[in-house]
């Protein structure tokens, strides 16, 4: 993504061009020396000049949208600048800040809608990344960070004592499993597909799961009961804590003793708060951040003034003033130097480590996994997998010395480690003429994974089915035929209260002569479609014989999506990604 330059008078390094309301007098009688030089005009132009009030008269009128935990913080800065006559080449910046959630907002862009404002400021490069992933989306141009704040583990007194805070020190799975362990210590969060405060705490989650052996199990397992008590949102992720330590409101099933929450929303509450406040755990394995990052709008439909003046007003929030002014609204703005009065109030406490270095951003495929992850696990799902066995899978992949089967296999069962014993998951393979005339053969019929009988468990089957596919000798693509008898049978065997899906994997195109046609195939699936019962067919075109285009036109008949991969290897992220699109829309919630 790309970055504005400021322009050359506004350069962090210059001076300020913003004469106070006390300094008016001087400011005019400079104005006189530089008209008897006769550079007024190029003074009031690089905006090294203020009139005061008369530069409001045509002031650059900037609407900026900023996370609710940053809109009091930015409005102060606002309210600042209007104080200090901030100019942007000689006209006053106006900047309206009101609070919007981030993945609200986010929506509204994705779907490429029109917004009034000119700025947004979401709590993290998350959103951005978001938008920017999307072709149909209105632009945001990022500028920078305004500020940070590390995410962590917030508890009432009792529960924080009860664990040894603040001395003793937690990686995140140890504290999310201690919320499981004790039934007095109930752990909250707001929703990782509308928060990324959650997002990234559980992308932390998986992270440290998958150093310790039967990790994923044990994060799944603790996805599913952080799920139970999850919030719609960070607004209302506080509200779940009790009102007060009578017994009463302790006892309440509703009401959680530990919260996920961000520094900056702990410092707030701890702020307002009429007794005790939170104390607050660093996890040892580090804290993810949110970075709060500064992003134009539809930059195209900006003009010059608004453009230059977003500008002007990150770079007056760079300036020591306004800093330290965001660190009186409990956000970080330098990852050297951590106040030690933010952490206090936050209820940080040494020898939690509070100071370590932040996380690199997580990437965004293990963002999407560990959503994606989410999205299984808090519903369930069924889904059937359909691979294609025609001979052309046993091709080489590229730079790999494997085939494109023994790649897929290994993604599968990469997949299929993320599914939870409540999960039911089906395998079918396709080429031509596998079964009599049939295209097809079921080798594990759709069930749930944690069931038991001959031959192990349901998982157990499974990973023995993926690892034993194998590319038919000649075999051609029956393609059409296959999916259609898929589909048939998802419908038929539909799932209440699950997220059901067909996902059919194809590294070519059909070759079937005698099958149905592509036309009349869309025309069935669009017949068995049922919107009270929806069966999104995600189809997956592997390698460089596949057809995307064909892939997403079968898929949108049924509400769901085509993918394209050109490594096998990548087909586990897609499989998620398009689980997670899928039950973003609700075409996959049942």
């Amino acid at each position: 993504m790309g970055r504005h330059s400021l322009p050359d008078q506004y350069g962090a390094g210059g001076s300020d061009p913003r004469p106070r309301a006390r300094r008016r007098t001087v400011a005019i009688a400079t104005v006189l020396v530089l008209t008897v030089a006769g550079g007024t005009a190029a003074a009031v132009q690089s905006g090294l000049l203020s009139f005061g009030a008369s530069c409001r008269d045509d002031a650059v009128d900037l609407k900026l949208a900023a996370s609710p935990d940053m809109a009091p913080a930015l409005r102060a800065a606002a309210e600042r600048a209007r104080d200090d006559s901030l100019t942007s080449d000689g006209r006053c910046v106006d900047v309206e800040v009101t609070a919007q959630d981030s993945y609200k907002l986010a929506d509204t862009l994705l779907a490429g809608g029109k917004t009034d404002v000119q700025v947004w400021v979401p709590d993290s490069e998350v959103w951005i990344e978001r938008v920017s992933g999307s072709t149909k989306a209105t632009e945001v141009t990022p500028a920078g960070s305004v500020a940070s704040s590390p995410v962590g583990v917030a508890m009432v007194p009792a529960a924080a004592k009860s664990l040894g805070w603040p001395k003793k020190t937690y990686s995140w799975i140890e504290l999310v499993g201690a919320g499981m362990q004790d039934d007095s210590l109930k752990l909250g969060g707001a929703d990782p597909s509308r928060s990324a405060t959650g997002l990234l705490a559980l992308t932390q989650l998986a992270a440290g799961a998958g150093k310790i052996k039967g990790g994923e199990t044990q994060a799944a397992a603790m996805m599913k009961t952080l799920s139970q008590r999850t919030s719609d949102s960070d607004t209302q992720v506080l509200d779940t804590l009790p009102r007060d330590s009578s017994g009463t409101e302790q006892g309440n099933p509703k009401r959680n003793q530990a919260l996920i929450l961000s520094e900056q929303a702990a410092f707030a509450y701890n702020d307002s708060a009429d007794g005790d406040g939170l104390d607050l755990f660093y996890p040892k394995d580090g804290s993810p951040r949110l970075d709060y990052p500064y992003a134009l709008v539809d930059q195209a439909g900006l003009s010059t003034d608004e453009s230059r003046a977003a500008l002007r007003f990150v770079n007056y929030l760079r300036k020591p003033e306004q800093q330290r002014l965001l660190e009186k609204y409990g956000f970080r703005t330098s990852d050297d130097e951590v106040p030690q009065t933010l952490v206090t109030q936050a209820g940080g406490s040494k020898p939690q480590p509070y100071t370590r270095a932040a996380l690199q951003p997580a990437s965004e495929t293990a963002l999407q996994e560990a959503l994606g992850t989410w999205t299984i696990t808090v519903q369930s799902a069924r889904i059937t997998t359909v691979v294609d066995a025609s001979s052309s899978m046993s091709e080489l992949v590229e730079g790999t010395g494997q085939s494109r089967m023994d790649v897929t296999k290994a993604s599968l069962l990469q997949a299929l480690a993320t599914f939870t014993p409540e999960d039911e998951i089906g395998l079918w393979e396709f080429s031509t003429k596998l079964d009599g005339d049939k295209d097809y053969r079921v080798l594990v019929p759709t069930g749930r994974l944690g069931d038991s009988g001959d031959g192990g468990t349901q998982r157990d089957k499974l990973s023995a089915a993926f690892s034993g596919l194998t590319p038919v000798p000649n075999g051609a693509t029956g393609l059409y035929d296959t999916t259609l008898a898929a589909y048939k049978e998802a419908t038929a065997s539909y799932a209440e209260g699950k997220f059901n899906a067909l996902v059919v994997l194809t590294d070519g195109v059909n070759q079937d002569p005698g099958s149905i046609s592509r036309g009349a195939l869309i025309n069935r699936l669009q017949q068995l479609t049922d919107p009270d019962r929806p069966v999104p067919l995600i189809m997956i075109a592997v390698g460089p014989d596949a057809d995307r285009a064909e892939a997403q036109q079968i898929a949108q008949a049924t509400g769901g999506t085509g993918q394209e991969v050109s490594d096998p290897a990548e087909i586990h992220e897609v499989i998620l990604k398009a689980i997670v699109a899928a039950g973003a829309q609700g075409s996959g919630l049942g």
